[in-house]
Order: structure tokens, then C-alpha cells, then sequence
């Protein structure tokens, strides 16, 4: 875990206090609507449809089971006894009352949390891989250097009012899962020749009004390098980005705009003036943050013990739970258990009190009191033995955390859509239920296989719709919900980008219009051939057809 000292703690104290007055004061009509929303949005308190949300920093993806168990008793104290997940890994709290924000900040300042530049044109929270640190195929656990990179960037003079908001992701294994090709920097970690670790630099990704896959710009950064050249390449960003149409104003408008080789050209020329700068790391700097890392004191183990492969073999509805829902691990004898906040009639990503609580108490109690937040809106246990996961898995059941549908069509990523948020177009929980509902027979689903479903209410595609294998976009028609389904895209080593099928479907009949999808797809498979392989094999128009055909 990351480790505050004490000038971490007193700059998130002041910080508190400092938005207790200016909360005051604007309660007290001495600052304008105007004034507040630049200070408000400094720490990630937000305007939505029907009560402030205020969106929590989780660095990284990281909670210890202490600070679950406080956004526990904030949910209880202070909302209604819930909280989001959102995919980039933070946590939101949608019915907070204004005047007791500051209240909020303060009981997490108490457990080193904070909402400082979850909002606002910054650097918002770096993101990595939910299982960095426990990943067989690692190259580097890259939570040392998102570490380093939370550190630099925080309130960062130069970078504080930066054209747009910017969003960095770390991958450290040969397996993106980090979708680092869709944010503005994504730097996957790699190995050259002489087999030297480095990160390769991918700029200029993002969804939204305009979806584009990132582009590299450096093949081989030596890690030494990463401060100075994420310096150089935000320097250039901040110089040439454009602020007069916030909608042009993302990184990636600019990439596009100037050209890869030019951007690269530029970022290559102000990086002469950084490169071996006093930002460079030293083995000392990243030592000392690799320190915050260090791995638990697991036990020797035998793999695969009684207690796991007895239930393994007599249960098959625990079989399919350990097939979707643990992972393995690089130490032998432990799994990673993704507790699926994906139950039929829950919103995705939604988590009670209870449920943190009971999460932070497994964490304690069958791990190394840590937890993970994962890209996909879902919970994780990084250290598990494999001699608990029966018991492990019994009691997720009955705290509805066991749902076996890790990687399947109904582990659907949603945002709150317009439920909630102001600028959503269109709701998106009630359809995504709906969608769930259409499917809930694992039998059906274990069958489909590996399906990215992913739900955006709006063009700012917070669900990230264009790179699920099925996206849903809710589009407004006339002051009438509608959704837009594509198909084709994809996260990981070869991100692409979803294409529309078609005209956009009424709220009713998008599960049917998944039901032809999902039967074309088991006519036209071929053995072992993944939902996207088939798709890229005979493209869309079939999809079409079939969604569209009256006849069926």
C-alpha cells in the first residue's frame, strides 16, 4: 500500500479545512455559483441530476481493509448506505448532503484518502492492473511507479489547469489490462533486446465524442526517464492543446491534429532540455517506493490442497464459481478472488455497507487486509489460500458477491447513466438489468464464453462503450431514451474501436436485439472460437441482418 508522511498528511488536513470555509462561505451567498464550482470540483465534489456525488480517490485501485471499513461508515453516516465503483477505479457517493462534504473529507483524511484531483482539468487518478503485484505474467509490478506518478502529479504547479482532464494508466504485464491504448498516456511496461525492462509510450487514446486508439510514440523509455519524459510530453500537451472548444481540447484531438511523428517530434525536442534532469530516478527513488509494495509473508504451500480440490470436484456450482471468479497467482497455493458486483437487479459497481464491511473482514481474515478495485467495477482479493476459497465462496453467496460471471456477457461495466448524472442522455442501469434478466441462466452464458458488455449513458462514454465486444450508447431522440449497439471492440494488446450496427433500438427491445446477436454468434462460431473472434471473422453486416430482419 501507499504510505503518507506527515507532509502528506498536513497538505490533506489543509486541504479539508481549507474547503470547509470555502464551503462555508458559498453557504453563506459570500461566493457566487461561479466562484464555488472551480473549488468544488478541486475536490471531487460534482453537480448531478438529483444531489451533489462526491468521487473518492482510490490510488491505483488500492484499499487497505481499514479504509473500506470507513467508506462504510461514510455511506451509512452520510449517504444511503451505498457507494459506485467507477472504472477508473474510484469510488463515488451519490447523495451526499453539501454542507457535510467537508465532514466527509475529514473522516478520510483520518485513513489517507482524499478527493483532491478526482475532478477538475488535471492529472486525475493513475489506474494499473487490478492485479499487479500477484500476476504470473508480470515483467514489473508497476504500483511502484504509479506511486511515483501519483506523487509528481498531485497539485502539480505546472499541470494543475491543464486544457482538459488527463488520465494515465500503467501496465507492467505481457497482457494489457490496463487499457492503456485508451488514455491520454498509456505507458506499458516491455523488454528490449538486451532484455531491459522500459515502458513503451502510448499518447493521444480516449473514448468519448471522439473515440481513438492511442499511439506510440516511443517504443523504449528506460524507467529511469518516466518523470522527465511525462514532463515533456504534458509540457507540450499544456503549450499546443487547445482551450478555446472543450470538446477539441483532449490530448488525443492534438496528436491527431499534428500528427504521431509530429507530436512525438515535439515531445522528443522539449525533452532535451529534461532528459538526466534532477526529475530522473535514481535506484535509490524507486527502491524506496518498491518498498510500499513488498509482498506479505505468504506460506509455502502445496498446490491444489483437499480442502480446495474435494469441493472443486462435488460442487460444480463452486467448479464454475473458481473457473470466472479467482485467478491465479504467482505463489503457489493462493488465488486473486474477484467478488462480482455484477448480481442480476444490483446496479453494476454498486456495493452496500454491508457488503464493504463483510469485504474488509475477509480481507483481514483470509488475506493481508488489502483489497482491489478493478477496471471492470468489481472487488478484489488479491491473496487468497486456496484452502479457503470454499469458505471463501460460501460466504460471498451470502452476501450476494458470488455471482460466477466474471468475463460474461452479464458482467456488464455501466455508469450511473440518467439515473444520475445531468449529462447522461439516457438510463442505463434499468437496461443493463434488463440485459441480465434476458441471460440469467449460467448454463447459456458459461456457453457464450468471454463477452465485454459495456454501457455508456452518454457521448462521454464513462462506461466505456466503444471498446466492449458489445457497446450500448443511450441517446436521446426527440427527448426520448434510445440505445445504439456496436460491435467489434476491444480492450487488452489489440484495442479497437466498435462499429454501429444500426439505428438505435427503444428501451424494450434492446435484450431482444441481444438475443439475435448472441444466435448468430452460436450458429456462425467456430469451435473454440471466441464472441469477438467471430465477429472479426464475418464482420458485421451478418449481425445486422439478423438484428434487424423482421422475420426473426
Amino acid at each position: 500500500m501507499y504510505k503518507y508522511d506527515e507532509v502528506d498528511h498536513r497538505l490533506v488536513r489543509e486541504r479539508v479545512e481549507q474547503f470547509r470555509d470555502q464551503t462555508r462561505r458559498y453557504l453563506a451567498g459570500e461566493l457566487s455559483e461561479d466562484e464555488f464550482r472551480p473549488l468544488r470540483l478541486m475536490n471531487g465534489l460534482y453537480v448531478q441530476r438529483h444531489a451533489p456525488m462526491l468521487r473518492v480517490a482510490i490510488p491505483y485501485g488500492h484499499l487497505s481493509s481499514t479504509q473500506l471499513r470507513k467508506l462504510s461508515h461514510i455511506a451509512r453516516t452520510y449517504d444511503r448506505g451505498y457507494g459506485h465503483f467507477t472504472t477508473r477505479q474510484n469510488i463515488q457517493f451519490n447523495w451526499p448532503a453539501l454542507e457535510r462534504v467537508p465532514d466527509i473529507l475529514a473522516e478520510l483524511a483520518e485513513v489517507e484518502m482524499h478527493a483532491i484531483q478526482t475532478s477538475g482539468n488535471c492529472v486525475r487518478n493513475t489506474t494499473t492492473d487490478a492485479f499487479a503485484g500477484v500476476a504470473a505474467d508480470e515483467y514489473l509490478d508497476g504500483r511502484a511507479y504509479c506511486e511515483i506518478i501519483r506523487q509528481w502529479s498531485t497539485l502539480h504547479p505546472e499541470f494543475a489547469y491543464l486544457p482538459r482532464k488527463f488520465k494515465i494508466a500503467v501496465s507492467g504485464s505481457a497482457d494489457d489490462r490496463a487499457a492503456t491504448q485508451v488514455h491520454d498516456i498509456g505507458l506499458h511496461v516491455v523488454k528490449n533486446d538486451a532484455g531491459e525492462v522500459g515502458f513503451k509510450v502510448i499518447v493521444g487514446g480516449g473514448l468519448g465524442r471522439t473515440p481513438l486508439v492511442g499511439k506510440t510514440i516511443r517504443e523504449f523509455l528506460p524507467t529511469r526517464h518516466l518523470l522527465t519524459y511525462l514532463d515533456a510530453v504534458l509540457r507540450v500537451y499544456n503549450r499546443f492543446g487547445r482551450r478555446d472548444n472543450k470538446y477539441k481540447a483532449r490530448i488525443k484531438i492534438l496528436v491527431q491534429a499534428m500528427t504521431p511523428e509530429a507530436f512525438a517530434a515535439k515531445v522528443e525536442d522539449e525533452w532535451a532540455h529534461l532528459k538526466d534532469g534532477p526529475a530522473t530516478l535514481r535506484d535509490e527513488d524507486v527502491a524506496h517506493y518498491a518498498s510500499f509494495f513488498t509482498d506479505p509473508a505468504y506460506e509455502q504451500l502445496a498446490a491444489n490442497p483437499e480442502a480446495f480440490t474435494v469441493p472443486l470436484v462435488s460442487d460444480a456450482a463452486f467448479a464454475k464459481w473458481v473457473a470466472r471468479n479467482t485467478r491465479s497467482h504467482k505463489q503457489t497455493g493462493y488465488r486473486s478472488v474477484v467478488l462480482s458486483l455484477k448480481k442480476t437487479g444490483v446496479p453494476p459497481g454498486d456495493i452496500t455497507a454491508e457488503q464493504m464491511d463483510a469485504a474488509a473482514d475477509w480481507a483481514d481474515r483470509f488475506g493481508f487486509g488489502e483489497l482491489r478495485v478493478a477496471h471492470e467495477q468489481n472487488l478484489i482479493l488479491p491473496d487468497v489460500k486456496e484452502s479457503d476459497l470454499y469458505e471463501v465462496w460460501q460466504l460471498a453467496r451470502q452476501h450476494g458477491f458470488a455471482t460466477p460471471n466474471v468475463g460474461l456477457l452479464t458482467d456488464i461495466i455501466c455508469c450511473p447513466g440518467g439515473d444520475f448524472c445531468s449529462l447522461a442522455n439516457a438510463r442505463s442501469i434499468p437496461v443493463a438489468e434488463a440485459i441480465q434478466q434476458k441471460f440469467d441462466n449460467l448454463d447459456y452464458l458459461f456457453d457464450l464464453g468471454d463477452i465485454d458488455c459495456n454501457f455508456s449513458g452518454c457521448m462521454n462514454a464513462c462506461g466505456h462503450h466503444h471498446i466492449g465486444n458489445i457497446g450500448i450508447l443511450g441517446v436521446d431522440k426527440n427527448g426520448e431514451e434510445w440505445y445504439q449497439i456496436t460491435l467489434g471492440g476491444s480492450q487488452g494488446n489489440h484495442t479497437a474501436i466498435g462499429k454501429v450496427i444500426g439505428p438505435s433500438f427503444a428501451q424494450a427491445d434492446v435484450p431482444l436485439a441481444f438475443e439475435k446477436i448472441m444466435n448468430l454468434y452460436v450458429e456462425q462460431r467456430l469451435a473454440g472460437e471466441r464472441f469477438i473472434e467471430t465477429v472479426r471473422r464475418i464482420g458485421l453486416e451478418p449481425f445486422k441482418e439478423r438484428v434487424y430482419a423482421k422475420s426473426h
